[in-house]
């Protein structure tokens, strides 16, 4: 190997995480500077711009990527108090609302979500659905809702094999939820997904139960609602993109819809979403 190509290596290796050092550092002084964030004892704690009749909780694990992105919905855009949970944290007291954040929970070591189940908050969410409160996974956050038994069935590797990141289209498939009360039944609306372990898997007397009960709140589909094997990414059975609990108080998807809540980035079909579990909760 010549010197060249030894020094470039060397160069690349010095390079890779000093970058991704100074970018953490240029969000956390962004984050900071913006009111964003507010260290305090015990954790981090979000700054609040209104909404002070309710209060989200936003839970980070290790790996988690998404936390931000719904912090910045909530409080930024939509004017509502959040907080973030670490995931050791176990004081979820005063909240309304617990979000599961999209990302890569301990690096979906094991199996995606395998290991965030034994994080001392999730006992916690799991005690916090149990008295109605209401619980939103995201991506990851649905894997380990589903991990924890707090959603039936499991999300496995996608039939590609591969992580699939692009826009696609969705049909809501019920507004009988607390999250999906100002979309309406039949509408197709865009989201975009990032996952590699999307693919939605439950046994048939489950997905039965699923489907006679209104549990299926999202589904995979093309831009008219057509349910066809192209509109469905990752092979999911009856093109399950999200459903919900029997009380019906947790919700968890595989798309992003904190990431299509502003013209400015694509859209806003995800804002409804945040709205109407915000709004009922108010009210």
């Amino acid at each position: 190997m010549s010197s060249g190509i030894k020094m470039q290596k060397t160069l690349i290796q010095i390079q890779t995480p000093l970058t991704t050092i100074i970018i953490h550092l240029i969000l956390l002084l962004l984050a900071i500077l913006s009111g964003g964030i507010q260290h305090t004892h015990g954790g981090i704690q979000a700054g609040s711009t209104g909404g002070e009749q309710m209060t989200v909780g936003i839970i980070i694990f290790p790996g988690a990527n998404c936390d931000y992105d719904c912090h910045y919905v909530l409080n930024k855009v939509l004017g509502v108090k959040a907080r973030y949970l670490w995931h050791k944290d176990t004081d979820v007291s005063g909240l309304d609302l617990i979000i599961l954040p999209g990302g890569f929970s301990y690096g979906d070591y094991l199996r995606t979500g395998a290991i965030a189940k034994f994080s001392p908050i999730v006992n916690e969410v799991k005690r916090f659905a149990e008295r109605g409160g209401k619980v939103l996974g995201i991506c990851n956050g649905f894997q380990i809702l589903a991990e924890t038994g707090l959603l039936p069935g499991a999300l496995t590797r996608n039939k590609t094999l591969r992580f699939i990141c692009r826009e696609l289209f969705l049909r809501v498939e019920t507004c009988d939820t607390p999250f999906t009360r100002l979309y309406s039944a039949g509408e197709v609306i865009q989201l975009p997904i990032a996952h590699t372990d999307g693919n939605y898997y439950a046994d048939e007397e489950t997905l039965e139960r699923l489907e006679g009960e209104g549990r299926i709140v999202f589904r995979y589909c093309e831009a008219q609602g057509e349910l066809t094997e192209e509109s469905n990414p990752n092979g999911s059975l009856h093109y399950i993109a999200g459903i919900i609990n029997e009380g019906r108080n947790v919700l968890g998807l595989m798309p992003h819809p904190e990431r299509r809540v502003d013209p400015l980035v694509g859209g806003t079909d995800g804002a409804r979403l945040f709205e109407s579990v915000l709004e009922l909760v108010v009210s």
